[in-house]
């Protein structure tokens, strides 16, 4: 069932298949890209200190910084945003566009070049096919996937529909991250061997809450999506979804990815490992908790050459938020570092290597320093038709966040795990092949044919 068919055939989308038939973005040099973002939640209590915005309203500012972007339309299925959320979004960066709460009258809409999406995981594959197949173009948060025959299937419908599909690990479009990896592909350190990150994001669990009805203006069935059907429940709703697995993917997936992703390309891995092994666990007071991932993994990624990627996920008492991220070679190794940017050590009297923010003079190094690099990247992508020029193509987004599903299915069945990275199967292992994609709640069904 192609989208044009689900739309016909979906009693919830009636109004959207009275609509424009949708056509491919006719974008020229010149043109103003209009862009719907899906998704503005509001902040949730108990939210984290260092999440300023729901990624949302992270889209919202981030466009409007960006010549040539316009954003027509909001998307959510909770309306109570549009009253609560949207006018401090407008007040600070203008604009003032459409409000809508089903992602398929956006497809529809011939006047819509391309979407930002920004809501729970479980969503992310399905919109990015139904965009690619309306001819939208597509930013996507990450993780973009929530299972390994998602991200494939992303990949084939981008390549298919011939669409700007972006995936949301921002890092990529880091100036000095890029010079880090020039050098490292450069020899700066020899042959590399090893990369590891540690990922700090102290939480408590999040406790026990009994189910409850719908509120008013959520549009619930809309937000379960893909996802099986099940009651209403607070927990399991804004923000706290991440730690359930039919929507999240566990601190893992949710931060992980971002370094994961630096090391990967700094390592210059473009194929998935063939070893994986992840322990952890829910760490408490024993306190009840309706949580189901973990908040302390490690995982330890070997690939097909000798070659071993390590990510550490601190998520109890850890000390702050943040991490490291290092990668070694035979000459020396590099602290990938914060905002004071990568720094270099060589031989065994670790000696400084140069200094690649110099050689920049400052270069760009925090998210929040001027104009958005990488939604500026997506809309001049999307405005050149150059996908190759992405900062963050899919399929980058999706090996990276591959890493992420395969350390989490040996964390979930308690064991080591072979991969073959060819055909994208455990071999002879029915018992871990079965986690590589889920059981849909029709209709919404990511298809086998894109």
């Amino acid at each position: 069932m192609n989208r044009r068919q689900f739309l016909a055939g979906t009693a919830a989308a009636g109004a959207a298949a009275t609509l424009s038939k949708p056509g491919a973005a006719s974008t020229s040099p010149n043109d103003i890209v209009n862009v719907a973002i899906v998704g503005i939640r509001g902040e949730s209590q108990g939210q984290p200190t260092w999440t300023r915005l729901g990624r949302g309203q992270d889209h919202y500012a981030g466009l409007s910084g960006v010549k040539n972007a316009r954003i027509t339309h909001v998307v959510d299925i909770d309306e109570r945003h549009f009253a609560t959320v949207l006018p401090k979004l407008k007040s600070r960066w203008g604009g003032d566009p459409k409000t809508e709460t089903d992602i398929r009258r956006i497809l529809d809409n011939r006047d819509v070049d391309a979407i930002t999406i920004a809501v729970p995981d479980h969503w992310h594959a399905l919109m990015t096919v139904w965009a690619c197949q309306a001819g939208k173009d597509v930013y996507v948060e990450k993780p973009v996937c929530h299972n390994l025959f998602e991200g494939r299937k992303m990949v084939e419908a981008a390549r298919k529909y011939k669409r700007v599909v972006q995936a949301g690990t921002q890092r990529r479009s880091n100036q000095v991250t890029k010079e880090a990896v020039k050098f490292l592909e450069s020899g700066g350190l020899g042959k590399l061997y090893a990369a590891r990150c540690s990922v700090l994001r102290p939480r408590d669990p999040i406790g026990h809450k009994p189910d409850s009805a719908v509120p008013e203006g959520v549009h619930y069935d809309l937000w379960l999506g893909p996802a099986p059907q099940r009651a209403f429940n607070e927990l399991r709703f804004h923000y706290t979804w991440h730690w359930f697995w039919d929507y999240g993917d566990a601190d893992l997936g949710n931060n992980g990815v971002h370094v994961l992703d630096i090391l990967r390309w700094g390592i210059g891995k473009r194929e998935h490992p063939r070893r994986i092994h992840c322990t952890g666990g829910l760490f408490d007071k024993g306190a009840p908790t309706d949580q189901e991932t973990p908040n302390t993994q490690y995982v330890t990624f070997e690939y097909a050459d000798g070659t071993n990627l390590r990510c550490d996920v601190q998520g109890w008492y850890c000390g702050s938020d943040g991490g490291g991220s290092f990668i070694y070679g035979t000459d020396g190794w590099m602290d990938l570092g914060g905002r004071e940017g990568p720094k270099i050590f060589l031989g065994r009297k670790n000696e400084p290597g140069p200094d690649l923010r110099k050689a920049l003079a400052g270069g760009r190094l925090g998210d929040d320093e001027g104009p958005d690099p990488h939604f500026h990247n997506f809309i001049e992508c999307v405005r050149s038709r150059k996908w190759q020029d992405l900062a963050a193509d899919i399929e980058e987004g999706y090996m990276s966040t591959a890493l992420c599903h395969l350390g989490n299915i040996s964390y979930r069945l308690k064991r080591p795990l072979v991969f073959d990275g060819r055909s994208e199967r455990f071999p002879d292992d029915a018992e871990a092949n079965r986690f590589l994609t889920r059981e849909y709640r029709r209709p919404f069904v990511v298809p086998e044919k894109v």
